[in-house]
Parts: C-alpha cells; sequence; structure tokens
C-alpha cells in the first residue's frame, strides 16, 4: 500500500485523536531547538529551512519564538503545498532533489523531523548529499530508530540502526551534539569535547 500525503492523512495525524497533546509537546521542543542553535551560533536564529515539512507545523512555533524569522517549508507532498504553500512560506521538493537543487542561501538552522525513518536508502543518501550547502549552523535530524518505542504512523516506516543515521550525518558533514542536534562542520571546530555527544 503507498502512502498518499493527502488532507485524509494531515487529518488524521495533526487534526485528530492521534494529534492529542503534539501542540504542546511541539512547542516544547521548538524551544528547545532554537535555544541549542541560538547557543552554537552565537547570537538570535534568522533562517530555517524545515525539509519534509508537511504542511508547516514547525512554523508557528518557531515564530512565536522568534518573530522576526525567516522560514522555508521544503515537502514532496502536492497536497500540502496546493494548501498552505504560499501562506506559509512551503515549496514542492522532494528529498532526494536535495543533492542538486540550489537554494540562494544557507540556513541557521535545518529541520528534518520524522521524515528519514521512511525514506528508502538511496533517496535517504541522495538528499542527505545536499544537507552541508544547505545548513551553515546547526540541524534538528529527529529520527526514530530500532529499538524505540515508535509512535504514530507506522506504515513505510525502516527500522534502522542508530549507528546507520550516525554514519550518514557524519558523511553529509554533522556532528552531533545531543537531544537529536547536530552541528554543522564549521561549528563543531568550535565545540568543546563534552558538547559533542
Amino acid at each position: 500500500m503507498t502512502k498518499q500525503y493527502d488532507r485524509r492523512y494531515f487529518d488524521h495525524w495533526y487534526r485528530g485523536p492521534a494529534a492529542a497533546g503534539r501542540r504542546a509537546w511541539l512547542t516544547r521542543k521548538a524551544a528547545m531547538v532554537v535555544a541549542t542553535a541560538e547557543y552554537h551560533l552565537g547570537g538570535p536564529l534568522r533562517s530555517v529551512v524545515d525539509v519534509g515539512c508537511g504542511e508547516g507545523a514547525w512554523r508557528a512555533p518557531l515564530l512565536r519564538l522568534r518573530p522576526q524569522l525567516h522560514y522555508l517549508g521544503l515537502d514532496a507532498s502536492p497536497y500540502a503545498i496546493a494548501r498552505h504553500g504560499r501562506a506559509r512560506n512551503l515549496r514542492l521538493l522532494d528529498f532526494a532533489a536535495l543533492g542538486e537543487q540550489r537554494f540562494d542561501r544557507s540556513f541557521d538552522l535545518l529541520l528534518c523531523s520524522d521524515v528519514m525513518h521512511y525514506l528508502p536508502t538511496r533517496t535517504l543518501d541522495r538528499g542527505l548529499a545536499g544537507f552541508a550547502q544547505l545548513c551553515h549552523g546547526v540541524a534538528f535530524l529527529e529520527v526514530f530508530c530500532r529499538g524505540d518505542a515508535v509512535e504514530g504512523d507506522t506504515l513505510g516506516y525502516i527500522a534502522r540502526t542508530a549507528s546507520f543515521y550516525r554514519n550518514r550525518f557524519a558523511r553529509a558533514g554533522f556532528v552531533p551534539c545531543g537531544s537529536q542536534l547536530y552541528l554543522s562542520a564549521a561549528l563543531a571546530q568550535d565545540a568543546t569535547a563534552l558538547e559533542l555527544a
């Protein structure tokens, strides 16, 4: 069965009973990500690219924290982009295309939350190849791994090991700093030993 990221999908997982408590949880997570990013950047967060953004759920909590923030969401769902693209600055882009697609800027923060554990390895590798050019700062690369208590949508979930992702993120130029946050190579040079996970 092929998964469709259409209105029914988003209604079920983001607005229905399955989404209970999600807003408060996302608000706390956004605060953690912003604080960590600003600590390592040494100043205010100014730009975010959200890869696999869906309808742009991260946008509102981020803008509440940093109203002047430039937010760009990228997703492969024609439905999400048609419905919210203009109002939320979302653009249609397949994950694998990030390996070739170039942007007019590099971002302070790259978000990729609850996406990569659904992607075939080839697609994942192609997209990750573009992450270093996309982000000069901090990346929040949230994935579930084999052995985790997966919550939510499990259709198409690929149970990979944590080392699988660590190796790929390292090849993409990112160094772990805890809580699924990663530093670009430039920021990692200035981090102390115990700041790096």
